[in-house]
């Protein structure tokens, strides 16, 4: 009897359709619409310095797409410098440079760059500070820079990830430097808002434009920095535990105030929850909070989370980055899932905490569902496709099966070593408020565990597509049972995928046990002691692994040698197959399936004529009145 969703094939079926979940929607933000292939490498005129200091004057009216700004810069040279290049929009006019009173030279060129000229050669290891005055039209390359209304009202907001900042202001945006410190001055209409990174330090009114200073002293990337101006009403959560704690701020629309405080009440304990489990909120002398605005979704900048919405799993998301993303950024964009995996796994430990377990299982389901409806597809971005912002946001890839593998190694290590293996990573000084790769992850969890996970990572990160599963059990004698598991796998990039598979026995009365099966080959068999007669199999009933989602659990009777009698030949085949069987049995059905759970052929004859199909692997399922039986063929 199957017991994961129906007794079918090994195979499994598309269930992912057009439906845009909020994942959808948070992807869809956090890339910010941007061209399927953005035009941006890392820039290698822009590796020779590090930033430590920025202050950012900026003027800005939120019914005008226009922005004037005048940009300090701090920076050590990391070579002795004759130049230094700024990432900038060319549709940014620079009016002036200098450092001190002394005028520079400059240009800008049409690779969207500012190059400064310095009168001496900079020597390797001092410091300076550029000022550069400009104004215009910001640069569309992703929409990072929106004017837009709500309920009549103008509204300004930016939103620079992935490579959207140059697009407002020159900066450096390459995942490889954080400044050690920002000031934000943003200037605007009196009757205006305005939000930024950090603690509101000051306002200061002249004539009918109001100047807000914001302070934020944490390490911080180019794309989290961010401002928003418009009418938002505020208000103010206290959060955190003594001595630690911090405002939450909201800035909302006048007309979604009320409901929307009703919404956000939810942050305190999803901010509790985050802290118990992790370590405290990352900015805790700062500040929290969110701002409303006009894109789908939202973004997580550091501090204060933009949001279009306030749904929980948009609030818990969101609120996540500030752990994985803010504090400890991706290195690359190879690496998004160190990002955007854990954030989207936070909102399920939410789910799994404020609702309770059935809820989270009906959760790791659904990802399931997500992340099997295509057979390709690696959690970790492969570097030809690391411009791609379309795939480094694909939230199939880099939400659902990065929060899958999440669970899994979860699940592998056990809650105390994956908590603190996580805790130590957060902790580590050489990536506290800086960056880190796939392997300082797998270095931290490996360490704590004592556990190889090399493996693991090839299969289920750095690999493509997933196994699917058909195991079957059957009683061999007093308390013993035979478990046996066929694994077949979507993509061939990975060979087998080595796991941990959870079976659950059950009993004539009700009786339970559920056995965790280090399955490392094809057809691997397990004796397993079991207390009662089995009379029903369970696979994964926690949806603790990745498979496909039909992926069956069947209990073997007297009519399985039978099945075990059936067979096909050639195999590989490459015009026609023909089914062998016992004479006792009939075939009532014949199908034929691709590895992603398309059916090609239905019929009842024991030879099929395979001419038409595509070279590759294929699974033939075998209906007789003894039950089914599935084999996989390869088509020449």
């Amino acid at each position: 009897m199957t017991r994961f969703f129906a007794l079918i094939t090994i195979l499994f079926s598309v269930f992912a359709s057009a439906q845009v979940s909020t994942t959808d929607e948070i992807a869809a933000s956090e890339m910010q619409s941007a061209s399927a292939l953005a035009n941006l490498a890392v820039n290698p005129n822009t590796q020779n310095y590090d930033i430590i200091y920025h202050k950012l004057e900026f003027t800005v009216d939120p019914s005008v797409y226009y922005i004037e700004g005048i940009v300090f810069t701090t920076f050590i040279a990391l070579e002795n410098m004759s130049q230094i290049t700024f990432d900038m929009s060319s549709s940014l006019i620079v009016s002036e440079v200098t450092v001190g009173t002394q005028p520079l030279t400059f240009s800008q060129n049409d690779d969207q760059e500012l190059i400064i000229d310095f009168p001496d050669v900079l020597p390797a290891g001092e410091s300076r500070t550029v000022k550069i005055v400009y104004e215009g039209a910001p640069g569309s390359s992703q929409n990072a820079f929106m004017v837009s209304q709500h309920n009549g009202t103008p509204i300004l907001a930016t939103l620079s990830e992935p490579f959207g900042a140059r697009d407002w202001w020159p900066c450096k945006q390459d995942l490889n430097d954080k400044i050690n410190l920002i000031e934000v001055f943003i200037t605007a209409p009196s009757q205006y808002v305005t939000v930024s990174n950090g603690l509101e330090i000051s306002q200061s009114i002249t004539g009918d434009m109001k100047t807000t200073r914001f302070r934020h002293q944490y390490p911080i990337p180019a794309y989290l920095i961010a401002i928003a101006v418009t009418n938002y009403n505020v208000f103010t959560q206290q959060a955190g535990t003594a001595p630690n704690t911090f405002p939450i701020v909201n800035y909302i629309y006048p007309e979604n105030f009320d409901s929307a405080q009703q919404s956000l009440a939810v942050t305190l304990p999803i901010m509790n929850l985050f802290e118990s489990l992790f370590e405290p909120y990352p900015f805790h002398t700062e500040k929290y909070g969110h701002a409303q605005f006009n894109y789908g979704g939202g973004m997580e900048h550091t501090t204060v989370s933009f949001m279009g919405g306030f749904s929980r799993n948009l609030i818990a998301h969101e609120l996540a980055h500030q752990w994985f993303g803010n504090k400890i950024t991706c290195g690359s964009w190879s690496d998004i899932w160190l990002n955007e995996g854990f954030a989207e796994y936070l909102s399920g430990l939410v789910i799994e905490n404020l609702d309770g377990e059935s809820s989270f299982v009906n959760w790791k389901a659904n990802k399931k569902i997500i992340i099997t409806s295509q057979p390709a597809g690696s959690v970790y971005v492969p570097e030809a496709e690391a411009l791609n912002v379309s795939r480094i946001f694909s939230s199939r890839l880099s939400y659902n099966k990065g929060a899958m593998v999440v669970h899994m190694l979860r699940y592998l290590l056990g809650d105390a070593d994956f908590f603190q293996g996580v805790r130590n990573y957060l902790a580590d000084p050489e990536l506290a408020y800086g960056y880190a790769q796939t392997d300082d992850l797998k270095f931290h969890l490996e360490q704590v565990s004592e556990t190889d996970l090399t493996e693991f990572f090839a299969d289920y990160v750095y690999g493509e597509g997933h196994p699917f599963y058909n195991v079957t059990a059957e009683n061999i004698g007093p308390n013993q049972a035979k478990i046996v598991i066929y694994q077949g796998q979507s993509h061939p990039s990975v060979e087998f995928f080595e796991m941990r598979v959870p079976i659950t026995l059950v009993g004539t009365n009700g009786q339970q046990e559920t056995y965790f099966l280090e399955n490392n080959s094809d057809l691997q068999a397990f004796i397993v002691d079991v207390p009662f007669e089995v009379a029903d199999v369970i696979f994964d009933r926690n949806n603790d692994i990745l498979a496909a989602p039909n992926s069956t659990a069947i209990l073997a009777t007297d009519t399985f040698d039978f099945l075990q009698q059936i067979s096909i030949a050639p195999n590989p085949a490459k015009s026609t197959l023909t089914i062998s069987m016992p004479e006792n049995l009939q075939i009532s059905n014949v199908s034929i399936y691709n590895v992603i759970g398309q059916k090609l052929h239905s019929g009842n004859s024991s030879t099929i004529d395979v001419s038409s199909l595509s070279s590759g692997i294929h699974i033939i399922s075998i209906t007789t009145q003894a039950g089914t039986k599935s084999l996989k063929f390869v088509k020449e």
